[in-house]
Order: C-alpha cells, then structure tokens, then sequence
C-alpha cells in the first residue's frame, strides 16, 4: 500500500485498531525484518531498504540493526546520520533529524501519547506529536526522547535520560526527567581524552 494515511497532530485520533494504519505498518515492519536480516556489512542492501522505509536519508546515513519504526515515511535524516544498534522510532508524526547526529544503542524516540481515560485508550485514541533533534546531536544509550520534544544544535543528552521537555541547543542535559546540567563551553574542547596513536 502506497498510501499514506493522515495523521491529525496535536489532536485525538483512532490510530490503535485501525486497518488503514495497520496496513500501512505491515508494510514498515516486514522493511524492517527484512533490513534486520541482513548482514552488517551489506551497506548497499541496507541502503535500498532505507530509502523505500524512510521519508528522507541524508547522505551516509547509517542504522546499526536491528532498527524497528512504525511508519517509516515521517523519519527524515540529515547528512552524516548514526545510529547504534536497538533503535526503535515510533513515527505517527514527523521525526526530524539534523545534520552529523549520533544516536547510542538502545535508543526509543516515540511521537505517540495514548489517551489516559481507560475508556478512550480502550477504544484506541491516541496522539500524535512531532519529534525535532537538531545538527551535532548526540543521544546517549538507553536514552528515551518523548513525544512532542525538540533538541536543540550541538547538544548532548546524557545516557539514561527521558527527555520529555525541549532541550535547548549548546547544552548538556541528563536525568529522569531530562534536564540541563551546563552550556557545552570551550574548556569542552581539551576534556575529552585525545591519544597520540602510540
């Protein structure tokens, strides 16, 4: 099926339950198992499947299997895009990322909030909302990015956090729930330990 079906954003919608989306899903997880099958060196298969899964793959994109998303159509990628391996995207709305983002194994960025009255969840509203990680990003492990949150340019985000507020660029943020521990500063530049090759 090459038929996108409409998300409404920021609104209540029957995403659960609902054979026009679940077709579309199908479609999206036989990519992906079929992308997870593959061997890690085989770029070039890897490559044809993620252009037909996703909405846009920048240059040298790459995603260390095994990559799970639900639609696969609203995830664009920037240039130089990385991505370890247990990458899970819940894509109902648009994922964006920038250019040069890393992203550490073990990773889940959702967009769907469901409904938290039993009756609406059991009836399967739900919510979508976008996801924006912007240039030089890095996503450290086990992180789990929330619906509706953007990151901002150049900034890290710990291990283990839930980030379910915006982030703002420069910084970097940690914890449950994610929040600013310090601008990135030039002292930045001589902290990380640089090896001469000996």
């Amino acid at each position: 099926m090459n038929k996108k079906p409409f998300v409404p954003l920021n609104c209540f919608f029957k995403g659960s339950y609902n054979p026009v989306y679940e077709s579309v899903i199908d479609r999206s997880k036989d990519l992906c198992h079929r992308y997870n099958k593959l061997s890690p060196s085989a770029r070039t298969a890897q490559q044809k499947i993620l252009n037909k899964l996703l909405g846009k793959a920048g240059k040298e994109t790459i995603i260390v299997p095994p990559f799970w998303c639900d639609y696969g159509y609203n995830i664009e990628t920037g240039d130089h895009f990385y991505a370890n391996h247990n990458l899970i995207i819940q894509d109902g709305a648009k994922v964006t990322f920038g250019d040069h983002v890393f992203i550490a194994p073990n990773c889940t960025i959702t967009t769907a909030e469901h409904a938290i009255d039993p009756q609406m969840r059991k009836e399967g509203i739900e919510i979508a909302k976008p996801v924006t990680i912007g240039n030089n990003v890095w996503i450290g492990a086990g992180s789990i990015i929330l619906a509706g949150v953007t990151i901002g340019d150049n900034s890290v985000i710990g291990a283990g956090s839930v980030v379910k507020k915006d982030i703002p660029a420069n910084v970097i943020a940690v914890g449950v729930p994610c929040k600013v521990l310090r601008a990135i500063e030039e002292k930045d530049k001589t902290s990380y330990p640089f090896y001469d090759g000996d």
